[in-house]
């Protein structure tokens, strides 16, 4: 098959973009032909074809965004959704061009008729699956309902016709039981469930001449810890826990290294927990400028890959208190890190059940994750005696494998 994955963006590290690297992968093995179509292309997916109105930050789509959800009330509805779709309009040929031009018989559409941060976007392909019949895939990563920001709005109507859009030619997919379940009691639709996935089955690079020096890069000492938060600074992350975790550890050169940019949601909450770190004696480190999904220059500056921080980390904290899944997690898993993850619901329901070895928070640092982390940190032999047993749980259930056999039963729905 002809198969055209739809976005919003798609490059760098954020969720979204690396399960399309997954599946890409999964199905160019099982012989498909795959394309891409974003407002961002980056890496794997380079030579797709570029929208920039594709992009949920292109300037009149988070206007537009901004509108409905911050100022919007009662009696904006009409004027708003007339907006909406007059924008849509606008996408709708260059969204037709991709589809006819490389023949496609099946598109894969990104978290786009899942979470309104283009709303046009969203609307747009509605109308295109629908006037096509075109048999489609909605791989839903986020709902709406599940955060807070999208509450308020007055395009109640719109909002529930189309993220997601419940259309005979699509299947839907969701990456969690929490997730379909109310994607059924909401709107009466089913889903298939795909949890997000890893390579496991390709040998973790070593340290190796280009790496070596990253601890000395980020000014730690031989005796010094790194202490890595793999994620964006956003509030749904709890990096407040992790913050706290560090200061009672003890540590004399108490840090965290924070790996991803701060300003995807503003900077607001970046401030603040700068403030927080200040009381409890923690330095803060957002090092995204040394991070990227390549090892590359700039301005002879060396900037290292995502993996070459992993490989030297002491320790991964993971506190969040919501995730659609968690792809941080699997790549501590897959690098053998100790790993301190806060209990979010689809970690709780999806995750824990089937036995990792982790150490838990739930909700707050209490002294027994303190002295627990304490201990296993002193101990090599225990770390890598847990990591092999999370190692070979996620190779059963989250691999590139298990996501092949689940495409294979998908696809042939069609």
């Amino acid at each position: 098959m002809r198969i055209g994955f739809i976005a919003a963006r798609l490059k760098g590290t954020d969720g979204v973009s690396l399960e399309v690297e997954n599946w890409s992968r999964v199905l160019e093995r099982m012989d498909h032909e795959v394309f891409y179509c974003a407002g961002e292309l980056g890496g794997y997916a380079s030579g797709g074809k570029l929208i920039p109105k594709l992009h949920f930050a292109e300037q009149s789509i988070q206007k537009l965004c901004h509108q409905v959800f911050d100022e919007s009330d009662e009696s904006d509805g009409d004027r708003l959704s007339d907006q909406i779709y007059a924008m849509a309009d606008e996408l709708r040929a260059p969204l037709r061009e991709f589809i006819r031009s490389n023949k496609l018989d099946l598109i894969i559409v990104q978290n786009a008729l899942t979470i309104p941060l283009n709303l046009p976007l969203g609307v747009c392909l509605t109308g295109l699956i629908a006037e096509l019949g075109l048999k489609t895939i909605a791989h839903h990563h986020d709902f709406f309902w599940e955060r807070q920001r999208y509450q308020t709005n007055a395009i109640a109507d719109l909002l529930d016709t189309t993220f997601p859009a419940k259309l005979p030619s699509i299947q839907h997919v969701t990456i969690n039981s929490i997730a379909q379940s109310r994607l059924k009691a909401r709107r009466g639709i089913d889903s298939t469930l795909i949890p997000n996935v890893h390579d496991f089955a390709t040998p973790v690079p070593g340290i190796d001449d280009y790496n070596q020096d990253f601890r000395q890069a980020l000014g730690l000492t031989g005796q010094d810890l790194l202490i890595l938060q793999p994620t964006r600074v956003i509030q749904r992350k709890g990096i407040e826990m992790a913050i706290e975790l560090v200061s009672r550890l003890g540590s004399p050169n108490p840090q965290l290294f924070i790996t991803h940019r701060s300003d995807d949601e503003g900077l607001a909450h970046w401030h603040w927990l700068k403030r927080e770190a200040r009381v409890m004696g923690v330095t803060v480190n957002l090092i995204d400028h040394m991070i990227s999904t390549e090892r590359s220059s700039i301005n002879n500056h060396k900037i290292y890959s995502l993996w070459d921080a992993y490989q030297h980390a002491d320790l991964i904290t993971y506190p969040s208190l919501y995730e659609g899944f968690g792809n941080a997690l699997l790549e501590a898993i897959y690098f053998k890190r100790l790993i301190v993850i806060n209990r979010y619901p689809v970690y709780n329901a999806d995750i824990r059940p089937l036995g990792f070895e982790f150490i838990e928070l739930d909700g707050f640092v209490d002294e027994k994750a303190v002295d627990q982390t304490l201990e296993i940190l002193k101990d090599p032999e225990r770390i890598m005696s847990m990591a092999e047993r999370n190692i070979r749980i996620a190779q059963e259930h989250f691999s590139l494998e298990v996501l092949e056999v689940l495409l294979g039963d998908l696809l042939a729905k069609f």
